[in-house]
């Protein structure tokens, strides 16, 4: 079969073997030396611990810190043949730790962070976080659109899509990708661009994280940086159900420059929050916001580099929580979100702006299929004050009770999702299953939701 033809192209042997008894991790520290991080080593506990510590108590076989390119083929080449569980690792903020695999092995690219700025291209490491990113990529004048929180690695954010405060302008930071190095689980390092592996290049802008190979680094495109303005309207207790009624109504006639987002607090008493950044001077955006009902309003004009400070918020440590998501192609009645929420007492309903850049996209011209979608809801509830399946049941009568149909973020990844292979890629997934089974025929790659 293919696969096991390209295997033997890059590494001279056959599909995977079977170990005769435990697993070899001397022959990968031969290798990889003290990068290898096992269980009775003194920094293990440090790296394992993922940013959703609902998750702390899962142990690895062992942690691989990557410095380069050989190692990830190194890493892929000894799952394969010993036949243990291995996923790739950024910024260890998968919501379902699906990077910190039970028993495996993590490849960590957190040394694979480098970011180089040449005219319009942006060329960076897989294991860069995003505040290191927009530092580099500001400082030289341009701008790419994608996450906000400091600490989420560019690898999982680009590889589900990548939503962003400047998407209805500029889309997806997938789709601003150009070009990708990837670990094949054959070992292959391939080049992944419009020209050189097409198929996997149209893959990876939108197919999740994980199912075709390990991406070491991103090429994008940049655009000029502009200057923005950042601005918050904060609605009264009481008021969220016509809060979210009037930005949904709002949004629909929104020009490009405007992105926003409403969050519904769980708690019936917390303020309802509107906040959003425009493309452009503080004198235009104003009479977009004397659209919106009265509220408590703060307006601030800041260059690309400073929004994208303020969006990253200040560093802070993990938590406990379950989450979940739906993209939503229709009105929602604002009552009725409130109502979802209001018997909770931790917890929140996120809604993000779409339209735009975004949907003028084809839903199969790249492997993110919600081009129609009017806005994304990740739901986030806290489990620091209650178990995980209580925190669980929470996410699901939201999720569920929000009526948008078989739909969601694969980077807000849900365990508990209901038809989660048709809820995250759509019409596109016969597609994606195709490219998986041709890059990974023997499933190296595999883990719960994966292709």
């Amino acid at each position: 079969m293919q696969g096991t033809a390209l295997a033997a192209a890059c590494w001279g042997t056959g599909t995977a073997t079977a170990t005769a008894a435990g697993t070899n991790w001397a022959k990968l520290r031969r290798r990889l030396g003290d990068r290898l991080v096992l269980p009775q080593d003194a920094r293990y506990d440090e790296l394992r611990v993922p940013w959703n510590t609902l998750y702390a108590g899962r142990r690895p076989a062992a942690i691989a810190r990557c410095v380069r390119v050989e190692d990830v083929q190194a890493c892929l080449e000894f799952a394969a043949h010993e036949r243990i569980p291995v996923a790739a690792r950024s910024g260890k903020h998968s919501y379902a730790a699906y990077s910190l695999p039970e028993n495996g092995l993590v490849v960590d690219l957190a040394a694979l962070s480098g970011v180089t700025v040449a005219g319009s291209r942006a060329r960076v490491g897989a294991g860069a976080q995003l505040l290191p990113v927009y530092e580099a990529i500001g400082a030289a004048g341009r701008a790419l659109p994608a996450g906000t929180c400091r600490s989420v690695g560019i690898g999982g954010l680009t590889l589900g899509g990548g939503i962003s405060v400047l998407g209805r302008k500029y889309g997806l930071t997938s789709d601003h990708l150009v070009s990708a190095r990837v670990v094949t689980p054959d070992g292959c390092l391939r080049t992944a661009s419009e020209h050189s592996e097409p198929d996997l290049h149209w893959a990876l802008r939108g197919g999740g994280g994980g199912n075709f190979g390990i991406v070491t680094e991103f090429t994008f495109r940049t655009d000029p940086a502009p200057d923005l303005t950042v601005f918050r309207l904060a609605y009264p207790a009481g008021a969220a159900a016509d809060a979210f009624d009037a930005w949904q109504e709002w949004m629909d006639g929104a020009p490009d420059e405007l992105w926003s987002g409403c969050t519904v607090e769980a708690n019936p008493d917390a303020v309802t929050g509107v906040g959003g950044v425009y493309v452009g001077p503080k004198k235009n955006l104003v009479p977009l916001l004397d659209k919106m009902p009265p509220a408590t309003r703060t307006v601030e004009e800041m260059s690309y580099l400073e929004a994208m400070r303020y969006y990253a918020g200040g560093p802070g440590p993990g938590f406990r929580f379950a989450a979940s998501s739906r993209m939503l192609r229709h009105h929602l009645s604002g009552q009725h979100v409130a109502e979802l929420v209001q018997e909770q007492t931790d917890g929140a309903v996120l809604f993000d702006s779409f339209g735009g850049a975004l949907g003028r996209v084809a839903p199969d011209a790249t492997a993110f299929p919600h081009r129609d979608a009017k806005a994304s809801a990740q739901i986030f509830f806290g489990a620091e004050g209650r178990t995980e399946a209580a925190a669980r049941r929470a996410v699901a009568e939201v999720r569920d009770g929000l009526g948008a149909g078989t739909t969601g973020y694969v980077n807000y990844i849900d365990p508990e999702m209901p038809d989660w292979p048709t809820a995250y890629y759509g019409r596109n997934l016969a597609r994606l299953r195709k490219v998986a089974r041709r890059y990974d025929p023997d499933r190296v790659l595999a883990f719960p939701q994966g292709l």
